[in-house]
């Protein structure tokens, strides 16, 4: 029997849509083998109302486990918060029995090569064919649509670009990246862990065979990533580099090659082209962890020129297995599937959910067109103040803040700056992307840049001369709200794509610009787009360090999804300047 509702582990509010139940009844056809052209099959799982009428398909497919996502994982572990320890994030398929009850087939699949699916041959049409199969069957209308989280969100684009007839719109939520392999993934170019940390450690050297001969192009590079300071500082690291990626293939080729190739910004590009049906895409603010989610919704947003939606959630990561915003989604298809006039489109494109206020806001396009760009200035005594440097004035400070950091071989101490409002004196709203402009110099060749913008308070204190006044605060609450990151080297700007609010680095190898020790430099950080109401009395505060951890030892963490960045194997001196000649300022998007 299907379960009646749905439930939400969002805030509520995000839609008053309800449908109601019109299939009691769900049928599983188990292991099916859908042919494809060149005779090889993909294996899917098909759930459907237990009904001779046709409905529309909802195709879900991904390298995860099929044998996840049904619901018998489902009745033995009920929707899972993100801070169960027993949360599994690759349940994102979507709930079947909610799907089924509000008329819809969910067919669930593996590509080729993964599960049952058959291995060999060329993947290329797999989406087209699968689609197109799913559209003839008994039990299918004609219309298919598809759904589910992260690489399931990948596949729809994937899809999309095949323009497959029968496909008449998508939901990729979470999406993966839209620009390149490290663009939208590895944001300033640090390399993250998360890849590591969902896939174990991998620490022994297995049951994998003698390694396989490179390419003498990649094998040069191995030689480079072999006698990088840096990766042997991680022995997992070194581990994989040591096993020529026999474990972790994608993780082993990014860390050998953490480069753009030239023309693939203009090679994403021409894909936005190609997408011709309706989307409906986003993330949640969580995502600006590992970057790639929130990275990838914007930029495919942005890029596509279609009937599209836009949707930011909260802080939190969804539940696994994943039932969220399903009314959202069975909204969206009965609206272009069933030709139900739900309403979704008279409404404004953006939903975004504010932090600090705890409610809904929408807007007309993103960045939200109100937006006033607001610089606050890095000030001394590690002050954050609106007020400009006046040139030839005496407000400026010519002698550089600093702080050193030591590697994490020698510390788990992480060495930052921080600067800070005074306490403000009215509520203040901020949606949308954020960059940090600074200058700075460090007496190595490279460092990592991270930046982090907090809500501190409520703080109603007064600093003065007074004895007990002389500090802010220790102990106020702080609430982390997004971040930015930069390999120093990494640096350059491609101008053709840089915007005031957001910089466009290019990340090539060609780009790369070796820091000279003790020269003052440029940074422009991207900080990750995210909503926050700081309310009156509180204070916007921003952070730069070079070091993240991870939270457990053994290079572990405490959650799959909340990675760290490889950072360097020196102690650096890090200095930065804050004056008329060099006017270090955050910039952020204020709402009026």
């Amino acid at each position: 029997m299907i379960s009646k509702g749905s439930q939400h582990s969002l805030p509520k509010g995000l839609t008053t849509y309800d449908p109601p139940m019109s299939q009691s009844k769900l049928a599983w056809d188990r292991d099916v083998m859908a042919p494809m052209r060149d005779g090889k099959h993909l294996c899917v799982d098909v759930y459907r109302p237990d009904s001779p009428n046709k409905f529309p398909a909802l195709l879900a497919i991904a390298g995860h486990n099929k044998e996840l996502q049904n619901p018998e994982i489902s009745n033995s572990v009920p929707p899972q918060p993100a801070w169960s320890t027993m949360w599994q994030g690759g349940a994102e398929a979507g709930d079947s029995t909610y799907l089924v009850s509000r008329g819809y087939v969910h067919v669930i699949a593996n590509p080729r090569g993964f599960g049952k699916s058959e291995d060999g041959g060329s993947p290329h049409w797999d989406l087209y064919d699968l689609i197109e199969w799913i559209a003839v069957q008994p039990w299918c209308d004609g219309n298919v649509g598809m759904v589910g989280l992260s690489a399931f969100a990948m596949s729809q684009w994937q899809a999309a670009l095949l323009q497959p007839p029968s496909l008449k719109a998508i939901f990729p939520y979470d999406p993966n990246p839209a620009y390149g392999i490290i663009h939208d993934r590895y944001p300033g170019g640090l390399l993250h862990v998360m890849l590591y940390l969902l896939d174990g450690q991998s620490v022994h050297h297995g049951g994998h065979g003698q390694p396989g001969a490179l390419t003498p192009e990649l094998e040069e590079l191995w030689e480079v990533a072999m006698n990088n300071p840096d990766y042997r500082m991680y022995s997992w690291v070194y581990n994989l580099l040591t096993q020529k990626g026999q474990i972790h293939p994608r993780l082993f080729g990014h860390i050998l090659d953490v480069y753009e190739k030239e023309g693939s910004y203009e090679e994403s590009e021409s894909n936005f082209k190609k997408i011709k049906i309706p989307v409906y895409t986003g993330a949640g603010w969580h995502t600006y962890t590992y970057n790639m989610h929130l990275m990838g919704a914007q930029n495919w947003y942005t890029g596509i020129d279609v009937p599209k939606k836009l949707l930011f959630t909260g802080v939190t990561h969804m539940e696994r297995p994943f039932h969220a915003i399903h009314d959202e989604i069975v909204r969206w298809y009965d609206y272009w599937l069933k030709g139900i006039n739900t309403g979704i489109m008279e409404e404004p494109r953006v939903k975004i959910w504010v932090q600090g206020a705890n409610q809904w806001r929408t807007g007309t396009d993103w960045p939200l067109p109100e937006t006033q760009w607001t610089k606050y200035y890095l000030h001394s005594w590690e002050r954050l103040r609106t007020e400009p440097f006046i040139e030839g004035g005496q407000d400026g400070y010519k002698e550089p803040d600093a702080f050193v950091q030591m590697p994490p071989t020698q510390t788990r101490e992480i060495e930052k700056l921080r600067y800070m409002t005074d306490p403000l004196p009215e509520d203040t709203l901020m949606v949308g992307p954020i960059t940090l402009t600074f200058y700075a110099s460090i007496d190595q060749d490279d460092t990592n840049w991270i930046v982090i913008l907090k809500d501190i308070g409520p703080d109603v204190s007064v600093r003065s001369g007074r004895a007990g006044e002389f500090n802010v605060p220790e102990n106020l609450p702080e609430r982390e709200l997004t971040r930015g990151w930069l390999k120093a080297s990494y640096r350059a700007l491609d101008e053709k794509r840089t915007k005031p609010y957001r910089p466009w680095h290019k990340l090539t190898r060609e780009a790369q610009q070796p820091v000279v020790p003790g020269e003052i430099n440029e940074y422009r950080v991207e900080i990750l787009s995210t909503a926050n109401l700081f309310e009156k009395n509180h204070r916007i505060c921003v952070e730069i360090t070079c070091l993240d951890l991870p939270t457990g030892t053994g290079f572990g963490n405490n959650t799959e999804y909340i990675p760290y960045h490889i950072c360097s194997s020196k102690t650096v001196l890090h200095k930065i300047y804050h004056n008329e000649q060099y006017p270090s300022h955050l910039l952020l998007p204020i709402i009026p």
